[in-house]
């Protein structure tokens, strides 16, 4: 099979990565590398293509890349200035507050 074949992978692994990669594309990455992305994060994910119907239904993946967010965060977060944490503090309050007011239906 060559590289870059995907017939292996299943209909929700494709899924998958086409999510990805429009994720990765609404945050400026070219469409190219959002797809290369996409897939190497199913592959970390899954561990490669399952071709469907391969060893019962639905097996768990853990979904390890979508785990690494919350280990980035407490260092990053870290690393800005107070001023830059009060300051998006205090956006997050503004916005809580006016959609409390959009949302609230009587």
């Amino acid at each position: 099979m060559p590289r870059g074949d995907k017939s292996k992978y299943t209909d929700k692994q494709e899924r998958k990565a086409e999510h990805i990669a429009e994720s990765y594309e609404e945050r400026g990455v070219s469409e190219k590398e959002a797809e290369r992305r996409a897939w190497a994060t199913v592959n970390k994910d899954d561990g490669g293509g399952k071709e469907p119907g391969g060893s019962g239904r639905g097996k768990n993946t853990g979904h390890p890349a979508a785990h690494e967010g919350g280990e980035k965060g407490g260092a990053t977060s870290a690393r800005r200035s107070a001023l830059a944490r009060s300051a998006a503090a205090k956006k997050a309050a503004a916005t809580r507050k006016r959609h409390a007011e959009h949302h609230t239906h009587s």
